[in-house]
């Protein structure tokens, strides 16, 4: 591969500074502020800390001849084959897959909300801008590598500054008169209601600062790889630092125990805008862009798995013979991803879910005990111990967590159907 820290970087920011950050009020909701920000600062120091470590271990084995490409390769070498093949590779598949329903829900919701401010008795239902944004989803998944998104990706980098930017003064204008709802920042429901509510807030909060594609996005970086993926990580979360604070703080700040699933809903309250029209317009027209960058992002390990069997490796990449399996197998996978989100329309609860039966294992959990396995350090020392508490809790967290966002989908399901225009 031929890429540089900075594309490295472009990837990493278009993985995790992605519009499921607009689900983080949402997950203060459940938390409160002293919750909240605790949570907020500890996802991003952990997941940091986790990414070095994952970095490391992949440099580690690259120079020892092993350089492992993606996630399942990296654990069949270190934990095993039946780990490798039936625990990290379904559930990294459960992440990317469940990522891009996530980002053509939200694309499909965006969409309408463009619809209906300009045309507020418009009859055009939620599942018809989710086609359509699959159909946008369709052709850039043909990008035939993870490389050749590099260009596209620092376009979303732009994009996600200016849609964070966009938010968090929307937030702050709308929080500073008389339009948003009654600034109300308690805690809602029984004792159960707010344990439920609380794993199901950091399982979202997981779910913004999720990646499970570091291996592969480590894979694009030319050799010599040394350093080059921290200073990669060092630009992504300078970025996330910024950008997921301010929208967090800010629509929580604005919105209180009121804030839904993802925060530009707020803007709109029963067809009228809290803010002028060109405004939401400009801001949901950014977030549709970027996240069409991000799913084509977490289309790629799906894809190389499904080109992995129909490829020919002896053929070009560009030859008739493996461009014709690749486009037929991509626009199957991209068709069934619409038609999913099209009839689970639950944007923050599958934020939550994704979170926590997929994020927590795979960005917690899993580089922490591959660490200590490649490197063995002495269980006198503090990175032993740290490590695996880092594992031993966040599994913990993680299996709650994944009950607590099933709970809160059968809560939510109660009110909704397949194919509801919510």
């Amino acid at each position: 591969m031929t890429g540089s820290w900075v594309h490295c970087g472009y990837h990493l920011t278009t993985s995790i500074v992605a519009p499921q950050l607009l689900s983080l009020p949402y997950a203060f909701r459940f938390l409160g502020w002293a919750g909240g920000i605790i949570c907020l600062i500890l996802g991003a120091l952990v997941t940091f800390y986790s990414y070095n470590l994952l970095s490391l271990v992949l440099e580690h084995n690259a120079q020892l001849g092993r350089r492992h490409l993606r996630f399942r390769d990296m654990a069949h070498d270190i934990l095993g084959p039946r780990w490798g093949k039936y625990v990290v590779s379904p559930v990294q598949f459960v992440v990317c897959y469940g990522a891009v329903v996530g980002a053509c829900l939200l694309g499909g919701q965006c969409m309408k909300a463009i619809y209906l401010l300009f045309n507020p008795n418009g009859t055009m239902k939620l599942y018809e801008f989710i086609t359509i944004f699959g159909a946008l989803m369709l052709i850039l998944a043909q990008m035939p590598s993870f490389h050749s998104l590099r260009h596209i990706n620092f376009i979303s980098l732009l994009l996600c500054l200016s849609y964070c930017t966009a938010v968090t003064a929307g937030s702050i204008y709308i929080g500073h008169t008389s339009k948003g709802p009654k600034k109300d920042y308690s805690l809602v429901g029984n004792s159960w209601d707010r344990l439920i509510g609380a794993f199901n807030g950091i399982a979202v909060i997981a779910t913004t600062f999720g990646n499970g594609i570091i291996p592969e996005i480590q894979a694009t970086i030319a050799p010599p790889v040394k350093g080059k993926m921290f200073k990669g990580l060092t630009m992504c979360y300078s970025i996330v630092s910024t950008t997921f604070l301010s929208v967090a703080v800010t629509g929580y700040w604005a919105f209180g125990n009121q804030a839904q699933g993802q925060i530009l809903s707020n803007f709109v309250v029963h067809g009228n805008p809290l803010m002028p029209k060109w405004f939401v317009f400009m801001t949901s027209a950014f977030v549709i862009l970027q996240i069409a960058a991000v799913g084509v992002i977490y289309l790629q390990p799906t894809n190389e798995v499904l080109e992995g069997v129909l490829a020919d490796p002896k053929s070009g990449q560009f030859s008739l013979r493996n461009v014709i399996p690749r486009v037929i197998s991509r626009s199957l996978s991209v068709t069934i991803i619409t038609i999913t989100s099209a009839m689970l329309p639950f944007f923050g609860d599958i934020n939550g879910f994704i979170g926590a039966f997929g994020f927590f294992p795979l960005d917690f959990v899993l580089p922490a005990i591959v660490f200590n396995l490649t490197f063995k350090p002495s269980k006198r020392t503090f990175i032993f111990w740290l490590n695996l508490s880092i594992a031993v809790v966040f599994s913990i967290v993680a299996i709650v967590g994944s009950v607590a966002a099933v709970w809160q989908i059968i809560i939510d399901a109660k009110s909704y159907k397949l194919f509801a225009d919510v």
